[in-house]
């Protein structure tokens, strides 16, 4: 018994070797990897900042649209002679102007 006790210790230092290396390395960087974790989570890239502005574009677009359409069907209520139609038509326009100089106008070639 006892020359495997011996022969397991001389070789166990071998056999562990990469084992104790590998973490050692995980120890060692642990520390580093948590860090960059973290700065990823808090800190926004470039083009994540490019893709919420064009979001923001496209849902302040999509809501211009629909009160041109509004405003056209409110301002033939109004021509119609129906009050209601007229301050609907009103609001509408209102809340255009405000929307309309946070949408970008693309200028022809």
């Amino acid at each position: 018994m006892r020359p495997v006790a011996v022969l397991f210790v001389s070789l166990a230092p071998l056999l562990l070797g990469g084992c104790l290396a590998k973490a050692a390395f995980d120890v060692a960087t642990l520390p580093v990897r948590a860090v960059s974790s973290v700065v990823d989570l808090v800190t926004t890239s470039q083009s994540e900042a490019d893709e919420k502005r064009g979001r923001e574009l496209r849902r302040q677009e999509e809501r211009l649209g629909a009160l041109e359409r509004e405003y056209v069907r409110q301002a033939e209520r109004c021509m119609d002679g129906r009050e209601e139609g007229c301050r609907r038509a009103v609001i509408a326009r209102a809340e255009m102007d405000e929307i309309m100089p946070r949408v970008p106008v693309e200028r022809p070639r």
